[in-house]
């Protein structure tokens, strides 16, 4: 049986949207804990964890009581979805995403942001602007899909701007 509505909340969209901020800016609003899964995933200097340990990690996560938890991970997406029970989607244009990222390697390179694992200072490369650049046509498809096929099992609130995405948090009031 799924939990009441607003305890356990993923944040999804693509690289840029502004994932961190909002689940944070939730978080705030409804007294949730944040999980950002960049700060879980990574180990210090951009090292990545074996399959066995990212599954083990997430599997502790996902079995918290009540989270906001933001991230991509789509290897991960089908079981996320599973454990949550609303779906907040930043569904920003493709130019307002990179937008977005360029403007977070200006004003924070070289340091480490909250959301972000210790010792994985902001970086841009080729091959994480070229993943950005085709998230709309390569992992949005997929993510509709997973979304569409769960639509009884959760809720879902797809924002395609970011004056959308303020409204709604504006809308969102705290737990009793």
């Amino acid at each position: 049986m799924k939990a009441a509505p607003l305890q356990r909340i993923l944040v999804i969209g693509p690289p840029g949207a502004g994932k961190s901020h909002f689940a944070r800016q939730l978080g705030e609003r409804l007294g949730l804990p944040v999980i950002h899964l960049d700060a879980h995933y990574w180990s210090a200097g951009w090292v990545e964890p074996t399959p066995a340990e990212w599954a083990s990690r997430l599997a502790a996560l996902l079995a918290r009581p009540a989270w906001i938890m933001d991230g991509n991970y789509s290897r991960t997406l089908a079981q996320r979805l599973a454990a949550c029970d609303t779906v907040v989607f930043l569904d920003l244009p493709r130019w307002q995403c990179m937008w977005g990222l360029l403007r977070r390697a200006w004003t924070e390179r070289g340091r480490v942001r909250a959301d972000m694992a210790a010792a994985c200072p902001e970086k841009l490369d080729r091959a994480f602007l070229v993943f950005a650049w085709r998230y709309r046509s390569r992992s949005r498809p997929a993510v509709m899909r997973l979304l569409a096929q769960g639509r009884d099992q959760w809720v879902v609130h797809r924002l395609a701007s970011r004056g959308q995405a303020r409204a709604w948090l504006e809308g969102v009031s705290g737990r009793g």
